[in-house]
């Protein structure tokens, strides 16, 4: 499926796309090259643009340290994901995983074109509730966990991969990670965007 399609029909029409996802042949690289790779670009692209267009220095080492935090963050929470699976009489699959992780992040990854407007950075945030939601309505197809079971799933999920994606972001920090052009150390924060 095209990639415009496929955002497009996650975004509007989730319940009606899961199936579809669950039942496609694909794999982890087919996932990140296809998809994960071109909208994680979105955030670091559009607060590079933003902030060298008001003078800030963001600086191209930030993008590229905030594009890898996402792309390893999906790996991470997709794990995550994976190992509680069976907790929630869900099954393991790795590939499954990714691609509820991937498709749910959508809605996160889209939002962040707002970044190249700084005061509507709200949007971004609102996006990242909605994706919690995709990530919901996913479980059941992807995960296969039990229906009464699919909230605590999800809830666990969430706040495992915030707490190890927000230890990550520290780790990164204190390393001097994402320095940008005139900026000196950044700290990423939980959205893969500096803070």
């Amino acid at each position: 499926m095209k990639l415009f399609d496929r955002t497009r029909n996650i975004l509007l029409a989730p319940r009606d796309e899961w199936p579809g996802i669950a039942a496609e042949s694909a794999s982890v690289q087919s996932l990140y090259v296809g998809y994960i790779m071109i909208l994680a670009a979105i955030g670091p692209l559009a607060s590079l643009v933003s902030l060298a267009v008001i003078g800030l220095g963001f600086g191209v080492g930030a993008a590229v340290v905030a594009y890898l935090y996402s792309l390893v963050g999906v790996a991470i929470v997709a794990l995550i994901a994976d190992l509680l699976a069976p907790t929630f009489g869900g099954t393991r699959n790795y590939v499954a995983a990714v691609k509820l992780v991937a498709y749910s992040l959508t809605a996160w990854w889209v939002a962040q074109i707002a970044l190249l407007v700084p005061v509507l950075r709200v949007v971004v945030l609102v996006g990242l509730v909605y994706s919690f939601y995709l990530f919901y309505v996913g479980v059941p197809e992807l995960k296969k966990a039990t229906t009464d079971r699919v909230v605590p799933y999800t809830i666990i999920v969430v706040v495992a991969a915030i707490v190890l994606m927000s230890l990550i972001a520290l780790l990164a920090h204190l390393l001097g990670l994402g320095v940008g052009v005139g900026a000196g150390p950044i700290a990423i924060g939980p959205t893969g965007l500096p803070r």
